[in-house]
This record gives C-alpha cells, structure tokens and sequence, in this order.
C-alpha cells in the first residue's frame, strides 16, 4: 500500500498559495457554524489557523493561551461566542476579507 501525503499538509500548502482557497475555508467555516454544524467548523477554522496566522500568533493577537485555543477549536472544543468572533477577526485581518452573512428563505 503506497503512503499519502496527510489532507492537513495538503489543505495548509494549497491555502497559503491560493487566497481564494482560503478565503473559501473561513466561508465555509462561517456558515457551518451558522448552519448548527459547530464540530466541522471548528476543525476548518483549525486547519485554516494552521495554514495561514498560526497558533502562537493567534495567541498574541487574542491574548488568550495557545493551548486554550488548540481546545476550544478541538473537535469537542466549547468557545464562547466573544471567543469565536476575536478568532474570525484574527483570520479576517490575516486573509485581507470581510465576512458578509445573507439570509436565505428556506423553503
């Protein structure tokens, strides 16, 4: 059985070549946890901070600790909300976007 490259070295290389490609996770990041699917969102936003600002600069960035972060975005990770929206500023800064939420009616 030939040995694969791990998805996370995969996701990290692609998103800090293609900005689309990371703006995209923090999207799709964004309306997971609107959508009630916090778990999902938590390891995107993981691997997204990995690729691109990283967890000790995220540290500095929300004074909050490193391993307190690697935590809360666990997939059991429980960040409170003010958490969560310092952790969205961060990777927002860091990528140069604005996250703009629509509703859409459902049918």
């Amino acid at each position: 059985m030939a040995l694969t490259r791990s998805y996370k070295h995969t996701i990290a290389e692609r998103a800090q070549r293609d900005p689309e490609f990371a703006q995209a996770l923090l999207d799709e990041a964004a309306t997971l946890f609107l959508n009630g699917e916090p778990e999902m969102a938590r390891i995107i936003l993981r691997d997204l901070i990995n690729a691109t600002v990283g967890f000790e600069e995220l540290a500095k960035e929300t004074a909050k600790p490193s391993k307190s972060l690697h935590r809360m975005l666990s997939a059991k990770g429980n960040p409170s909300m003010d958490n969560l929206a310092a952790i969205f500023a961060v990777i927002r800064a860091t990528l140069g976007v604005e996250i703009q939420v629509h509703a859409v009616r459902a049918h």
